[in-house]
């Protein structure tokens, strides 16, 4: 049972995300050929969500759609978060300065959470999902939210990763994560070449503090080559954004 629910209540949000890659009304088909459920599975669980006032059903179509109620959930969370920090209009014009990937990254326990990903215009480009999840101490937005902690703090958390590691070659020394964070506390950024993903590069920036002891970082993301031509610049605009769109610490 306990599996069975846990299983559910997956689809619930990959569904959800779904919609918010597609972005239009969509079909059982489609929804079950996107996320590979068994049709018979994925009815019941649309049904479901449709009688709960989820999902809204178009009979002439045959599409569903998410209604109002769920464009609601949460709306404080963002208001608190995003509206009142403006930190959505700081990624789009990160985006629009930069032309990369912007990524607003924060703690989940161990690892370090894609919360919110713009992706950049470009034809060769880094490609992100909200949620993906990257470890603390192997990440660059990782080690930019490990700068942000006490060094008791990171101690544990390293400790915590490693255990949590069953590949020995993955798990790192206390001493390099604080080489990296000393870095990042006097540069006021990390730029990870090839560290999580082969060719792939990431420009991290904390970012100021947010209501509930939230601790968010900004990242640009792309191509290590291209992000190394354009570091001057990128760096400029990251923190001219962060300067002109946030206060200095967000209440």
């Amino acid at each position: 049972m306990a599996n069975a629910t846990i299983k559910s209540a997956r689809r619930v949000i990959e569904i959800m995300e779904f919609f918010d890659r597609k972005r239009r009304p969509i079909g059982l088909k489609e929804i079950c050929d996107g996320l590979g459920y068994p049709v018979s599975s994925g009815a019941a669980m649309l049904k479901s969500l449709m009688l709960l006032g989820y999902l809204e059903y178009d009979q002439a179509s045959r599409t569903y759609l998410p209604t109002m109620r769920i464009a609601v959930l949460g709306r404080w969370v963002a208001d608190q978060l995003f509206s009142e920090a403006r930190m959505l209009p700081l990624m789009e014009e990160l985006r629009e300065r930069t032309r990369e990937t912007i990524i607003l990254g924060t703690q989940s326990e161990i690892r370090a959470q894609y919360v919110h990903v713009l992706r950049s215009p470009q034809p060769l480009s880094y490609s992100a999902e909200p949620g993906s999840l990257r470890p603390l101490t192997r990440s660059g937005v990782g080690l930019v939210l490990l700068s942000t902690k006490s060094d008791p703090e990171i101690d544990t958390l390293v400790y915590r990763s490693n255990y949590d590691e069953p590949n020995r070659s993955r798990r790192v020394a206390l001493k390099d994560v604080m080489e990296k964070v000393s870095g990042i506390r006097k540069q006021g950024y990390f730029f990870s070449r090839h560290l999580y993903t082969e060719g792939v590069g990431v420009i991290a920036m904390p970012l100021p503090a947010a209501p509930y002891n939230r601790t968010f970082v900004v990242a640009l993301g792309g191509p290590v080559r291209r992000l190394e031509k354009n570091l001057a610049a990128n760096l400029t605009a990251m923190r001219k954004a962060i300067r002109t769109l946030l206060p200095p610490q967000i209440t």
